[in-house]
């Protein structure tokens, strides 16, 4: 049976986005935990991920934090990471673009990788869609997540270094990317930006203060706009 109502999307977005939970709990268990290295108090890292709720900004303010980088850096590269969801808001404008101030706002709040990415895929495929059925299918995204990210947050920071480092829990950030990535590489613009991308970030590892993160990251927006232009003009040609 198809599905009609506001409520029917939103347990659908709550559906889709429950295998992040097991992206979302790891991440914020390291990040509690690097907190705690980096000398913030529980309450601190508690009140950080409830009010700022960027995972990948937080941890490279943290990891440029226990590195003693200066403070403007820690500051323009947790910007530099965090822009990408200035575009995903870009991306979303024309499908949430019309709903009420209040409702654009908390959206705003709430624009992750893992909402923007759920969203987007399933704007584009449904385009019946109306604007309440978006908000709600939006809100389902971060209903689970938001509050496992927090809470992991707040275990992390209480259990601090005891968690072992056997259990890898910086591995589950490359992997959460590349689920979220992939399924998103549509054109061949996005595949140029992306390799373009990771080419940069590995040649620009070296650069200190992570860098080589925000060198890379304007490396591949630059790529996959000029190849954009370039398929488009080579298809009007044709």
């Amino acid at each position: 049976m198809a599905i009609t109502t506001a409520d029917s999307y939103l347990f659908k977005g709550i559906k889709d986005s429950a295998p992040f939970v097991f992206v979302a709990g790891p991440f914020g268990l390291l990040f509690g935990v690097l907190a705690t290295e980096a000398g913030l108090r529980i309450i601190e890292s508690f009140t950080f991920s409830l009010t700022v709720f960027a995972g990948a900004a937080q941890l490279t303010a943290m990891q440029l934090m226990l590195e003693g980088a200066p403070m403007i850096v820690v500051l323009v590269s947790a910007l530099a990471v965090n822009l990408r969801v200035a575009m995903y808001s870009a991306s979303l404008t024309p499908y949430l673009g019309a709903a009420p101030m209040w409702q654009r706002a908390l959206a705003a709040m709430f624009i992750v990788d893992q909402s923007y990415a759920l969203s987007i895929v399933q704007f584009e495929t449904d385009r019946e869609m109306t604007l309440p059925q978006r908000m709600a299918y939006f809100a389902g995204t971060n209903v689970i997540v938001a509050p496992a990210w927090v809470l992991c947050t707040l275990t992390g920071a209480l259990l601090g270094a005891r968690i072992p480092d056997s259990w890898a829990l910086d591995f589950v950030l490359p992997i959460a990317f590349l689920a979220m990535i992939c399924p998103m590489l549509r054109t061949k613009a996005h595949v140029v930006a992306a390799l373009v991308a990771v080419v940069t970030a590995l040649l620009a590892a070296g650069l200190p203060y992570n860098l080589g993160l925000m060198v890379a990251g304007l490396a591949g927006m630059l790529a996959g706009a000029q190849a954009e232009l370039y398929f488009e003009r080579k298809a009007a040609r044709s």
